[in-house]
């Protein structure tokens, strides 16, 4: 006979057997993490697409209310009490992730995602607020270029690896796959994000050391590798995840990209994955990490991962001149 569930039971299970420091951890923050434990031990699924493309998914006539689980944290679709079992909402509820959504519905505040056998729990659709935790298309390709990478070149054993600019902490997770005996730092501006990110990273199992601000000042060296997934559109509201500022949103990439170049140990590498307006022909930030890298005294290796994306933002009149948004990966070598 199957037993009754008890959510306390599960995140004090978890206290015990996976997290590091369970005293330092919100309850809030273990029922996440409890939450992604549960669904993963389902077989819960779901690839985060663009905005756009969600946009219009949902905005579909038989998409107005949630009938799964995948509805509810995945597509962020309102439900009805009782589409969701008791445990699942225990937990949601003890998370404080349930919002009224009106009508008799509830709402999700976070979705969860699936990416290289892990799930990542990251701020509900639309990511409208100032602290939002965006995850989509961006991470997959992210992890798919430090997949590359380290599988070419494998860090060694004992590598200091930081996920700058962390976000809901692929970089550093996927990392840990290839490279379990590194020591991972995951620094971000946003503390939402790096709440998350430690969720996640404790999830998986992968032991990190979270780090609160924009720069490298609180990392010791030596820094062997370091990987960055910078915001690259121009964002009018100026939104931390989303704005990449000046040269057609590429201002933060080359400004992370030179503050990393700095404190690469000798052999190091910074693994730059970001978007670069394309005008007139001429890739503005690939022309700028090729000066960078040639005042550092870096090799580059650089290519275009995906050639066109986010094509809608060339409707906004601050890229008038833009003839495409392509992602790109930039592999720097000291």
């Amino acid at each position: 006979m199957t037993e009754p569930f008890d959510g306390q039971s599960v995140i004090r299970g978890m206290q015990a057997c996976i997290f590091a420091d369970p005293t330092d951890m919100d309850p809030a923050d273990l029922a996440l993490g409890a939450l992604l434990h549960i669904l993963r031990a389902r077989g819960y699924h779901f690839v985060t697409p663009t905005p756009a493309t969600h946009r219009l998914v949902i905005g579909r006539p038989d998409r107005t209310e949630a009938r799964k689980l995948e509805d509810a944290l995945g597509w962020s679709l309102p439900f009805r009490d009782g589409l969701l079992d008791r445990e699942v909402m225990d937990l949601l509820e003890t998370a404080g992730a349930l919002r009224d959504a009106g009508a008799g519905l509830r709402r999700s505040a976070f979705r969860v995602s699936s990416l290289k056998g892990e799930l990542f729990v990251h701020s509900a659709f639309p990511t409208d607020d100032q602290d939002a935790v965006f995850f989509g298309p961006d991470s997959y390709r992210f992890a798919n270029l430090i997949t590359a990478e380290l599988r070419a070149t494998p860090p060694k054993a004992d590598a200091r690896i930081v996920d700058m600019g962390t976000g809901a902490g692929v970089g550093a997770i996927v990392a840990h796959k290839i490279s379990p005996t590194a020591r991972l730092f995951m620094t971000d501006i946003n503390p939402s994000a790096l709440r998350l990110a430690r969720v996640n990273a404790d999830a998986a199992a992968v032991p990190a050391q979270f780090v609160e601000g924009d720069g490298l000042a609180d990392i010791g060296d030596p820094i062997d590798l370091i990987f960055a997934n910078p915001p690259y559109i121009i964002d009018p509201e100026k939104r931390a995840y989303r704005d990449g500022g000046a040269l057609h949103g590429g201002a933060v990439a080359l400004d992370m990209a030179r503050q990393a170049l700095d404190r690469l140990a000798s052999g190091g590498r910074l693994i730059l994955y970001t978007g670069t307006a394309i005008v007139d022909g001429v890739d503005i930030l690939g022309n700028a990490l090729v000066d960078l890298a040639e005042a550092k005294g870096c090799a580059l290796s650089y290519r275009e991962l995906d050639p066109d994306v986010f094509g809608d933002e060339l409707a906004n009149d601050a890229y008038r001149d833009v003839d495409r948004i392509a992602v790109v990966g930039a592999v720097f070598r000291r």
